[in-house]
């Protein structure tokens, strides 16, 4: 394998970009309200694709072997199974009534302000407490689905709630692989980046609430005279066994069996097996194109890495951290390895992992205490993943919401307030002395 810093490694991921932006915008112009849905991603990815095998043949790496096996890579083949088990939780409890028995029994009886707040919390504490933005989104979006319909409030602002709240727990979980990752690359405890990431997580937070209650104009929810009580068990399992700690898979297999039992016994018109099967089926194949392009973006990830994309990328920005001095230039660094790397990787645990060495390399030269850089890097991260239109937080839910990537990204609106509050707090003067404290 030749994985000398090349640049040229990577074009193939701005090649797709530019193709399936592109088109989309093109398309658009044109007075297509649907855009961005002309040319769908896993087949824009295909040129990239050719030029990253190209480029890996010229550079003596096993370019074919490289491509399947980031295909078949163990994260990838997960999200994948995570993708498919979801749109089948979410097709099946549409389909018993459960979305409508939450929306009128429970987000009923909420003032409309207060939908898209309590939306946001609902996604932040379950993500903090089982460290997954995935699992999260992939649990808590069919409610919110149902809200939206009820209250006439926007899909995409009610999607955007959720996974600004998805990212804020998983940014902040101790138990997330991500906050595990930062603290280890960096040679700090979980517990000292959580307190760190906490100083500049909450304002965040706290912002986007007041965001939150006052965007969008939501009507009263009007209670369903036909829904049961009994409807909603299906997400009080699934949230409880999240909390619990139980695997992702494993929480949504046991949620789409129980979905199954209780509408046999409680739905207004029964729920027979057969319609069970062909739910199941119907919500795979919701998720199909952000399945397919998740096993192309990991091929063509592992065929950039391989060609010494990601090596250039490290090597530049770690160049032009040497050239300067402080901590606020060190925490810019910082800030451009992490954002970079995730952009190029679309994959939040694998970008820390892969900037890591470089990563502290700098916190040292630049007397960045490390919680601090275990903090930078875990917030850059998360945030970038969250906004990426072919990441798959964002994919997962505007797939589940029938919504395109872009119309995400504008009403992520935690994700964007933290982002700018890292900014400023990065900014804020007099902090040379408080960094000098925590390395001594």
């Amino acid at each position: 394998m030749n994985d000398r810093p090349s640049v040229l490694a990577l074009t193939p991921l701005l090649l797709f970009l530019a193709v399936f932006f592109g088109a989309g915008l093109w398309f658009t112009s044109r007075g297509d309200t649907m855009g961005f849905y002309q040319l769908h991603a896993p087949v824009a990815i295909l040129p990239a694709l050719a030029l990253a095998l190209w480029i890996a043949h010229r550079r003596g790496v096993p370019a074919m072997d490289k491509l399947l096996e980031g295909i078949g890579d163990s994260n990838i083949i997960l999200m994948c199974l995570i993708f498919l088990l979801a749109g089948a939780f979410a097709t099946v409890t549409k389909q018993i009534g459960a979305v409508d028995a939450v929306v009128s029994l429970g987000v009923g009886a909420l003032p409309p302000a207060l939908i898209l707040p309590g939306l946001f919390l609902m996604a932040g504490f379950l993500s903090l407490a089982v460290g997954s933005s995935m699992g999260t989104i992939a649990a808590v979006t069919p409610i919110a689905l149902g809200v939206a319909d009820a209250s006439g409030l926007d899909r995409a602002l009610v999607i955007g709630a959720v996974l600004g709240g998805a990212t804020f727990g998983d940014n902040l979980s101790v138990i997330s692989d991500t906050a595990i990752a930062a603290a280890r690359t960096q040679g700090c405890s979980v517990r000292a980046k959580f307190r760190e990431n906490f100083k500049i997580a909450l304002p965040a937070a706290l912002l986007t609430l007041g965001i939150l209650g006052f965007v969008g104009e939501a009507s009263p929810v009007e209670s369903s005279e036909h829904a049961s009580p009994w409807l909603i068990l299906p997400y009080l399992l699934v949230l409880g066994l999240a909390i619990a700690g139980f695997d992702v898979l494993v929480v949504l297999g046991i949620g789409l069996v129980f979905a199954a039992v209780i509408g046999a016994i409680f739905a207004a018109d029964g729920y027979s097996p057969i319609q069970f099967t062909g739910d199941i089926y119907s919500g795979f194949e919701s998720v199909v194109e952000i399945t397919l392009l998740a096993l192309l973006i990991g091929g063509l990830g592992a065929l950039i890495k391989a060609s010494g994309g990601l090596a250039w990328l490290a090597a530049q920005i770690s160049r032009i951290a040497r050239g300067s001095t402080g901590l606020r230039s060190g925490e810019w660094s910082l800030a451009a390895l992490a954002s970079l790397t995730d952009v190029f990787t679309a994959n939040n645990t694998v970008a820390i992992l892969i900037s890591g060495n470089v990563a502290r390399d700098i916190a040292e030269r630049h007397g960045v205490p490390p919680a601090r850089a275990a903090s930078l890097l875990d917030i850059f991260v998360c945030s970038v993943q969250s906004l990426l239109p072919y990441g798959a937080q964002i994919l997962l839910a505007a797939s589940l919401a029938s919504l395109s990537p872009l119309a995400l990204i504008g009403k992520a609106h935690y994700c964007w307030a933290l982002l700018g509050g890292t900014v400023l707090f990065m900014l804020w003067p007099g902090r040379r002395r408080e960094a000098a404290a925590q390395i001594t």
